[in-house]
């Protein structure tokens, strides 16, 4: 989930990182300020990325230019996203343009921390083509850099005096605040660097993981129903997630909404998108796309079953995942059925197939025969069992004899 710049920047301003001085507009009535502040550039405040090559992010030199901008973004969005507010900063100069970014590393579960001389807009292509120019370093997972670290890593990367200190101040406030609020990735680029060996962030992006908005969400307004991007999610996605926000043990209720009649439970690291893609490539029409994983409760299977077959036009669901080892098919088994008999569903009806073999197997196949539902183990292939959910989901609708 991410958040707009002026969030973010907010939040460096409060730790004592430098940002340029600057105005939130959303009208061209609210310009008090802006004469303070020219010359100045004036961004779109979107969650879309590239916004200088799409002609979001102009220098202005005076309230007239900051009007123009404002009144045709305001009323007319950028691209497909709705617009309500502008930023306008001071114009910094700065004679060094860096990147110094934090990102999470999956392999190592550590933070990562990016750095190169050679920030800007193209510094994606500059990563691909010299990879030699972006430094990394793998940092504490609790947020804490000690100073002695910043500076020895720095200093491998040519800095000293002055801006050696200031960077590695910088580098351990950039820590902690990708520690305190549960980001995914947070980036300064570009960092700008002064005559005087000042630091300034120009840009900030700060994406927080999405199972800690709940945490999050008291000091960002809207941050619950926000979504990456312009679109903002349905009514039933936005159902689901509340789902998921019953209970922190495990994930049930990312819900992506389609047009179809088949109902997906689908889970199991990237199996998720396995099931998907077979369910389609069987000429299976896909009601949602929705993982589950990581032993969520019988409670949060139970409310999200039942919110999936209760949709108008779902005939059939289909419980699709890879071997499990860190959820207990067992359990999802008595909140699949639960749901299904709360929602007035008959199980033997309505499971199209079910493919949850790993721990608890066995105690699910107990749950399952009980109500009448075949249980479809290692012996059955993803793509089959998406095949055999689809046929059983055309035979509901009389798609097929």
């Amino acid at each position: 989930m991410r958040l707009y710049e002026f969030e973010s920047k907010q939040l460096l301003a409060r730790s004592g990182i430098r940002v340029p001085r600057s105005q939130l507009i959303t009208s061209t009535s609210s310009l008090s300020l802006a004469e303070d502040l020219l010359p100045g550039i004036v961004k779109v405040q979107t969650l879309t990325g590239k916004r200088a090559l799409r002609g979001g992010v102009q220098a202005v030199d005076d309230v007239g230019a900051v009007g123009v901008f404002a009144e045709r973004f305001l009323k007319q969005g950028f691209g497909d996203e709705p617009v309500d507010r502008i930023f306008l900063e001071e114009r910094i100069g700065f004679t060094e343009e860096y990147f110094l970014g934090i990102t999470y590393d999956n392999r190592a579960r550590k933070p990562l921390l990016l750095f190169s001389r050679h920030g800007g807009a193209n510094i994606e292509e500059t990563a691909r083509s010299s990879p030699e120019l972006v430094k990394t370093q793998l940092l504490p997972p609790d947020g804490e850099v000690r100073s002695y670290q910043a500076i020895e890593w720095l200093s491998e990367w040519g800095f000293s005096g002055k801006l050696l200190l200031r960077l590695a101040g910088l580098v351990r406030k950039m820590a902690r605040l990708f520690h305190r609020y549960d980001a995914l990735l947070l980036e300064f680029n570009p960092l700008a660097g002064t005559d005087a060996q000042d630091l300034v962030v120009l840009d900030c992006h700060l994406d927080i993981d999405d199972d800690a908005l709940k945490r999050q969400a008291l000091e960002f307004e809207g941050l619950s129903s926000r979504m990456e991007g312009a679109r903002q999610p349905t009514e039933f996605e936005q159902k689901a997630r509340e789902i998921d926000q019953l209970d922190y043990r495990g994930v049930a209720g990312r819900m992506i909404e389609f047009d179809g009649n088949l109902g997906l439970l689908i889970g199991g690291g990237g199996a998720s998108l396995t099931a998907f893609d077979a369910v389609r490539n069987s000429g299976g029409s896909p009601a949602n796309y929705c993982e589950i994983g990581g032993n969520p409760t019988v409670r949060k299977v139970q409310e999200l079953t039942k919110l999936l077959v209760s949709r108008p036009g779902v005939d059939k669901l289909a419980v699709i995942m890879n071997v499990v080892s860190n959820t207990r098919s067992d359990l999802v088994a008595r909140g699949v059925i639960k749901g299904m008999v709360e929602a007035g569903k008959d199980p033997s009806r309505t499971i199209a197939v079910f493919r949850l073999p790993g721990a608890g197997e066995e105690e699910c196949r107990k749950i399952l025969d009980y109500y009448g539902v075949p249980f479809c183990g290692r012996e059955v292939s993803i793509d089959e069992a998406a095949a055999l959910a689809v046929a059983r989901a055309e035979e509901a609708t009389g798609h097929c004899a």
